[in-house]
This record gives structure tokens, C-alpha cells and sequence, in this order.
């Protein structure tokens, strides 16, 4: 059995960085730990950096919000639903394991599942939507085919998902000192009234609407709650001495800024120009002012988001061998290369012959994430910072025998209950809740989901818990 004490003693050998990572879903040792709260700003800062982002900023005028309210509902959004995402950067430090099996503290080792099975299907949407956006941003601009256009994308994500961990952030990294001076410019130009675009309908929205308003929050924090499960996964390779304040400062940073920052260009395109697709609305407007500035734009967010795509495959990996796992199958990278292959084939088999309704097939698949995301966020982050307050043991998270128990009535419960409790007050792309109707179709089941599913964790009437800490293995 390895103590904490003996990967301290091993610490001394430093940590080494791995062309092709040997971990999957175990506990990381000390001695592999490296970097500090802000060396992950660029990963988490590239996660939003992508057009896909620019997109969302096209829900509300194109429901008839004006440019101002859509960026003061984005804002408000995007803080709201990175305040929650933020927190679970904590626990990858300090727990050392990815943020989807940490679950099993709150919902049991089988009942875990429900994780799973939740941040599986969000991620192979999230997959799904950054592949149609580009295939036909392409498509668009350049007449490429999109199954080539799929495939290629695709193939390069699979790529930087099989190196894994130190790959997606050495090449998140790239792209962050690549694409932030570019954006930086073509801000100022906008700033300044240097941007035009001749082929824009020039249609752009002038008015207020409640439920464009809440639409446009409820995306945007929709937005960056959907990374929620997978934020330990980039996170459980710092030292555990990592300080709590600095790492949420730091992610809330990195995500909070590029996602505010493309989705008020987006907003702008969009209420100034009727802009409907990201991609090529940018490319446009950028070559309005420097003939071949725009394609630049382009080309560097189509590689933001082969990035993300890639760690979306990473991610998938790792949640389906944690449900493996569950059977005793406990499988090493190479199984984590063959599941990633799989996600992203998957994804692309669903998306190349989507089409291309940009603002719907985005704003309909955040509007489901969040409906899937909230209890299970509000039941990991009530469990770490006000039930166990961090006190954790990671081998009783690994073991079906542990202290956590096979199922775990209180998470399941609290999950459930949260999720029953959103229904009413939906709008979804199929449905519409009896509450929501009464109200103007304004969807505020996410606040409702949080509330509820926090409370009924926090006030179970068996409030006692048993763990050791987090050194046993």
C-alpha cells in the first residue's frame, strides 16, 4: 500500500511530462504533480475561445434582443454559470482523480452511473454541435465538403485526445498566445468603427424581450455549467498544495473572460449585421478591414476548437471507463485511446449530415445540458465545500466496498429531486413546463434545480458522514 508519505519522499525525483500520458482514472501520485493555479488559465481560457462561443451570441438578437441587453443577459450568465464550474477546480488538486468518479462520494459506486451516463451524453452533444458549426462554416466559405471537413477535424482532436493531459495544455497553450493578439486587434477595430460587412443584411435587433433576456442568460450559463464535469480532469495534476482562492480565481479567469469577450463579438455581428453564422460572419467582417485578416480568424478558430474537441474525446474516455470500472474492468491508456476514438467517431457519424441551423442546434443543446448539468452540480459542489468540507478518501472512492456504500440514497434522491423539480419550469426544444407557459415561456428551471437539489442534500435526515482522509491508499 503507497502512503501519502511515501509519494512525498518520491516527490523528489520531479514531476515528468509524458508524450503519451500513462494515467486514466486513477489517483495521480505526487511525484507526476506540476504547475500552479494560473499555469491552467490558458487550457480553461481556450475552452471557450472558439466560434462556437461567438454563436451563442446570437440568441438573443435573434429573438429580438437588442446588442446592450444581450450583453448585459450574457454577462450575467456567463458569471452566474462560471461560479459554479470554477469550484470544481478544487477538487482535482486536492483529490488527485478525475471530477466525474469523485461522484461516487455522493451518489454511491454503482450509483455513480447517473454521472456518467449525464456528462457522457453532454459531451458527445458538445461534439456533435462544435462539428456541425465548423463542417458548415466551411462549407460556407470555402464549398468544402463536409465529411472531409469532419473527418479532418476529428482525426486531429483523436489525436491530441490519445497524448492526453500535458498535450490538450502544451497545445491549448499554443493557440492562447497565438489567437489572443489577433482578437485583441479585430476587438480595437470594432471599437474604433473599423469594421463593416458588405454582404450583411444589415437587419439588427433594436427592442427588449423578457424571454430573449432569459434565454440569452440561460445559455450562457449554460455554457460554461456544462464544463463543470470535466474541470478535475484538468485540474488533478497540480501539487495538492495548490491554493483553493488562486485555482478558482484562475479558472473563472481563463473561462469568464474569452467567453464574454466572443460572446459579445457575436452579439455584435449579430445585432449589427444580422450575422447568422459564426464562422463566416467572422471571417467576413475581420477581411473588411485587411483583406485575408478575417481567414486568419478563421483558421485559428477552427484549430480552438479541434482543441476542444479533442478534450471533450479525453474526457469521454475517462467517464466510460469510469463506468467500466464499476464492472471491474479497470483499463489503461490504451483503452483510454480506443474510447476516445470511438467518441469522436460517434459524434462525427451524427453530425456530418446534421445540417446547419447554427442558433438552434446550439441554444437547443445547451438548454438540455443545463436540465442534465444543475442537480449534479448542485449535489457535487453542497457535498465537497458544506457536508464533507474536502474530507475525502480516495480509496474508498476506488472501492465498491468503501465507505460510500454500492448506492448512496441521499445523492440519488437529491439528483432526482432536482430534476423533477426543473420539469414544470422548462422550456426545451420540445417541451414547454406549465409553469413556464404561465410566465411568458421564460425558463428559470436551473435556478429551481439548484435550490431544491442543494437543499434536499444539505437537509437529508441522515446528515452523518463517514471518511477518512484523502492520504489512505
Amino acid at each position: 500500500m503507497t502512503t501519502e508519505r511515501d509519494e512525498l519522499l518520491d516527490q523528489s525525483s520531479g514531476p515528468r511530462s509524458e508524450l503519451l500520458e500513462s494515467a486514466s482514472i486513477e489517483w495521480i501520485p505526487l511525484h507526476k504533480r506540476k504547475g500552479n493555479a494560473w499555469s491552467i488559465t490558458p487550457f480553461f481560457f481556450v475552452a471557450n475561445w472558439s466560434f462556437f462561443t461567438i454563436a451563442l451570441g446570437f440568441t438573443g438578437p435573434s429573438l429580438g434582443l437588442s446588442f446592450g441587453w444581450t450583453i448585459v443577459a450574457g454577462v450575467a450568465g456567463m458569471a452566474f454559470g462560471t461560479f459554479f464550474m470554477a469550484f470544481h477546480a478544487t477538487q482535482g488538486p486536492h483529490m488527485g482523480l478525475p471530477q466525474i468518479i469523485q461522484s461516487r462520494a455522493q451518489f454511491g459506486f454503482y450509483g455513480a452511473a447517473i454521472a456518467v451516463v449525464m456528462a457522457v451524453a453532454c459531451y458527445l452533444g458538445f461534439g456533435v454541435v462544435y462539428t456541425v458549426l465548423t463542417t458548415s462554416g466551411l462549407q460556407s466559405m470555402f464549398g468544402w465538403s463536409p465529411v472531409l471537413v469532419g473527418i479532418v477535424i476529428n482525426l486531429g482532436a483523436a489525436v491530441l485526445a490519445v497524448l492526453g493531459h500535458d498535450a490538450l495544455h502544451r497545445a491549448s497553450r499554443i493557440i492562447f498566445a497565438v489567437s489572443l493578439p489577433l482578437f485583441a486587434i479585430f476587438t480595437v477595430m470594432i471599437i474604433v468603427g473599423a469594421v463593416h460587412e458588405p454582404r450583411a443584411s444589415g437587419v439588427g435587433a433594436v427592442g427588449f424581450s423578457a424571454v430573449a433576456f432569459i434565454a440569452q442568460f440561460a445559455v450562457s450559463a449554460a455554457y460554461n455549467i456544462a464544463l463543470a464535469p470535466i474541470v478535475s480532469d484538468y485540474t488533478r495534476y497540480l501539487p495538492p498544495t495548490t491554493k483553493p482562492g488562486l485555482l478558482i480565481a484562475s479558472v473563472y479567469t481563463g473561462t469568464g473572460l474569452s467567453a464574454i469577450w466572443l460572446l459579445g463579438i457575436g452579439a455584435w455581428l449579430a445585432a449589427s449585421f444580422g450575422a447568422q453564422d459564426a464562422l463566416t460572419s467572422l471571417a467576413r467582417a475581420g477581411d473588411s478591414v485587411i483583406q485575408g485578416f478575417g481567414l486568419l480568424l478563421a483558421v485559428v478558430s477552427v484549430a480552438t476548437l479541434v482543441v476542444c474537441l479533442g478534450s471533450f474525446s479525453y474526457s469521454v474516455a475517462l467517464q466510460v471507463m469510469t463506468a467500466a470500472d464499476m464492472f471491474g474492468f479497470r483499463g489503461g491508456k490504451r483503452t483510454r485511446l480506443w474510447i476516445g476514438l470511438g467518441a469522436v467517431t460517434i459524434w462525427a457519424a451524427i453530425a456530418i449530415p446534421f445540417g446547419d441551423d447554427v442558433v438552434g442546434v446550439a441554444g437547443g443543446a445547451l438548454s438540455l445540458m443545463l436540465f442534465l448539468l444543475v442537480p449534479w452540480t448542485a449535489v457535487n459542489l453542497t457535498d465537497y465545500f458544506l457536508v464533507r468540507k474536502g474530507d475525502y478518501s480516495v480509496a474508498d472512492i476506488l472501492d465498491k466496498n468503501g465507505v460510500y456504500g454500492r448506492w448512496s440514497a441521499r445523492g440519488l434522491v437529491a439528483y432526482g429531486a432536482g430534476f423533477a423539480s426543473m420539469i414544470p419550469f422548462a422550456v426545451l426544444p420540445f417541451y414547454v413546463g406549465p409553469v413556464a407557459a404561465l410566465i411568458g415561456d421564460i425558463d428559470i428551471s436551473f435556478l429551481v434545480g439548484l435550490v431544491v437539489a442543494s437543499a434536499c442534500y444539505y437537509f437529508w435526515p441522515n446528515r452523518s458522514v463517514g471518511a477518512v482522509g484523502i492520504g489512505t491508499k
